[in-house]
């Protein structure tokens, strides 16, 4: 739940921004400049989007660390954390 939420989280810091795009994956793309780890910050999402479209998803504790350090550092870089 809290992969799901950082995500959440990370798109709307991606449109309060201003980035392009329709989707969020598109929006991350306009954002790779700003992004320090930009392959972090996919990974994460594409762990979102593994467990929001597969059944049965088991995740290893250090896959979901990963993950949400990863949106951790992206929301720094956008400034929605400090």
């Amino acid at each position: 739940m809290a992969i799901i939420q950082a995500d959440s989280l990370l798109d709307e810091a991606l449109r309060k921004r201003r980035f392009k795009g329709r989707t969020m994956g598109e929006r991350l793309v306009s954002a790779q400049k700003a992004l320090s780890n930009n392959d972090a910050a996919w990974y994460a999402h594409k762990l979102r989007n593994k467990l929001v479209h597969e059944v049965d998803v088991n995740l290893a504790q250090k896959d979901v660390q990963k993950a949400l350090i990863g949106f951790r550092q992206a929301l720094k870089d956008l400034g929605a954390l400090k």
